[in-house]
């Protein structure tokens, strides 16, 4: 293989490493709304725990033993409940339980749903979330700002 080639290869394998490293760090820890039709409801018996859901919303973080930024998200998560009537964080850990990684399509760890007062995911966080973008997105769902009421997410239970 002639040089120039070969330097155009790694050029152009750095381009592609680049752009992919760029779009990973965009995506991660950004809430993305789950679409009202999409959403289903959890229970506390569907991630298999004896913690109390909140009365106005629900944290929950999916993490595993080993996982690098659980314990910061516990952290931010434990908090913004604490600041927050009516919001409880329940952290479930899915090193022994690959089913519940599966059912609710997790990726990676942490992951966090975020759900009203009736358990409908209203959002989606992967990675570590970014707390601004979190305090955000669950004012608008305290607040029925994210356009379903908090009447509509009741019936939909």
């Amino acid at each position: 293989m002639p040089a120039y080639l070969a330097v155009l290869v790694v050029v152009a394998l750095v381009a592609v490493a680049t752009a992919v490293g760029l779009v990973w760090k965009r995506r991660t820890g950004a809430v993305a709304s789950v679409d009202a039709g999409r959403a289903e409801t959890v229970t506390a018996a569907d991630v298999r725990t004896d913690a109390p859901f909140g009365e106005r919303a629900t944290l929950l973080q999916f993490s595993t033993e080993f996982c690098a930024y659980c314990p910061q998200t516990r952290r931010v998560l434990g908090g913004l409940a604490e600041r927050t009537e009516g919001v409880a964080h329940v952290d479930v850990d899915l090193t022994h339980s690959p089913d519940l990684a599966h059912r609710f399509n997790v990726l990676q760890t942490p992951t966090t749903l975020v759900l009203d007062g009736a358990g409908v995911v209203r959002a989606r966080i992967g990675g570590a979330p970014r707390p601004a973008e979190l305090e955000a997105s669950l004012s608008r769902i305290l607040h029925g700002q994210d356009g379903r009421s908090a009447d509509a997410a009741e019936e939909a239970a």
